[in-house]
């Protein structure tokens, strides 16, 4: 990208096209550069990095003016990263991928189910940088102000990095859902270790056929550990998480070499 050109802003999400969260952001990113989105015709939450194969994508333009492109896509937010780089986008290669801003915490291990987070992690595949916003309020009427501020100011500090320090960069930014005036700033932390609970609630529909409603809440394990992201949230401060792809576990690596692949184990089971 030369100096003199805007950036191209490639921008999804999973709540769907019409979602309050994705208009927000869009509005955001074109202050920033020429804007692209591609998001899901309806809500995908939960569906994490899940692609379609079994059934056809279709895209359709949603609306087209000097500097930004709207189309919906009847698939995931991974499809729509991969539909908008490899086909609508043709040449263009995006400088920076926004995905958001979600309606709903993608805090803690929520992070590994978040469509959110799988557009945005599919885009640091490409080597592309990324962005996941996120609001701790699932309401659809909720209210951005302070997520928008606080995702501005990531954004135009983002983008000041040198590039090699941009490529498959990918952040996890989670706004607390409390007055603007209550924020106390940006603080980058890292995942908090838990787990979610699942409860279902068993019911019969009129054919007397059992259906399950799935609910349930997330268990802190290190509810004092001030380098989280749920302690952040729960100081009022915007948490930033840098994530990455690899899923290699370094600390046990070399010992279960060492142990695994040592002459004198059995070769079949």
């Amino acid at each position: 990208m030369s100096e003199s050109a805007r950036p191209l802003i490639f921008v999804t999400n999973d709540d769907g096209v019409q979602a309050a969260g994705i208009a927000a952001l869009i509005r955001l990113a074109t202050e920033f550069g020429d804007v692209v989105a591609v998001a899901p015709n309806e809500s995908y939450s939960g569906m994490s990095h899940s692609i379609t194969m079994q059934r056809p994508l279709f895209v359709s333009a949603v609306s087209s003016e000097p500097g930004l492109e709207v189309y919906s896509c009847t698939g995931t937010p991974v499809d729509c990263v991969k539909i908008g780089f490899d086909e609508i986008l043709g040449d263009r290669r995006p400088d920076l991928v926004l995905s958001g801003i979600n309606h709903g915490s993608n805090a803690n291990v929520s992070v590994i189910y978040s469509g959110t987070m799988g557009a945005a992690t599919e885009a640091a595949l490409y080597g592309i940088p990324s962005i996941g916003f996120s609001l701790t309020d699932h309401s659809p009427a909720a209210d951005f102000t302070a997520a928008v501020h606080y995702a501005r100011e990531i954004l135009a500090r983002t983008l000041a990095l040198p590039a090699e320090r941009l490529a498959g960069l990918c952040l996890n930014v989670n706004v607390p859902d409390i007055p603007f005036s209550d924020i106390q700033g940006i603080r980058v932390c890292r995942q908090t270790r838990g787990n979610w609970r699942e409860e279902f609630v068993h019911r019969t529909d009129p054919q007397n056929r059992d259906y399950y409603w799935m609910s349930g809440r997330f268990y802190n394990f290190e509810t004092e550990a001030e380098d989280t992201d749920e302690w952040a949230l729960r100081h009022r401060y915007v948490a930033v998480v840098p994530v990455q792809m690899d899923l290699t576990d370094y600390a046990r690596l070399d010992t279960l070499r060492d142990h695994l692949s040592r002459p004198g184990l059995p070769r079949e089971i």
